[in-house]
């Protein structure tokens, strides 16, 4: 009972005053099924680009946090090719930093910071956590690319 009001007190927020940039909406399937979409942001690789994610919302939420992952393909360090984010806030204590008090909102914001601000010392891509590291220019043409061919509307 209390996931069911507090998630429907967390949508209702993310409709009425959604974080710059973020949406999100609950699928056709029932309350843990959510969508998002992030815009990529100004200045960043990622600008113009409209990225959907899926968040399936767990059973002992909000104990354990949400499943989130990428439905659009993007080219980052922390984000696998089966749209995997690789994000501490993502995971249970002790190798993560999830807790109660967070909520879907706050993990949407993190994600999209993780998208302006990669982390190359824990990635999930090497090679492009390499690319991001030792060829800056080269990584930020692919990954242009990839919003380009991937995320424009």
């Amino acid at each position: 009972m209390q996931r069911a009001s507090r998630l429907k007190r967390e949508l209702s927020l993310l409709t009425t005053e959604p974080p710059p940039g973020i949406t999100c909406w609950q699928n056709e399937h029932g309350l843990d099924d959510l969508r998002a979409q992030i815009l990529g942001g100004a200045d960043t690789p990622y600008e113009k680009g409209i990225f959907n994610l899926e968040i399936v919302v767990p059973e002992r939420y909000p104990f354990e946090p949400p499943k989130i992952h990428f439905l659009t393909p993007i080219y980052h360090p922390n984000i696998d090719s089966a749209g995997r984010i690789c994000l501490d806030v993502l995971k249970l204590p002790p190798k993560g930093a999830w807790r109660p008090s967070l909520n879907i909102s706050t993990l949407l914001t993190s994600i999209q910071l993780l998208m302006a601000e990669p982390n190359p010392d824990d990635p999930l891509m090497a090679d492009i956590s390499s690319e991001y590291k030792y060829n800056r220019q080269l990584f930020l043409l692919n990954a242009k690319e990839w919003t380009e061919k991937y995320a424009s509307q």
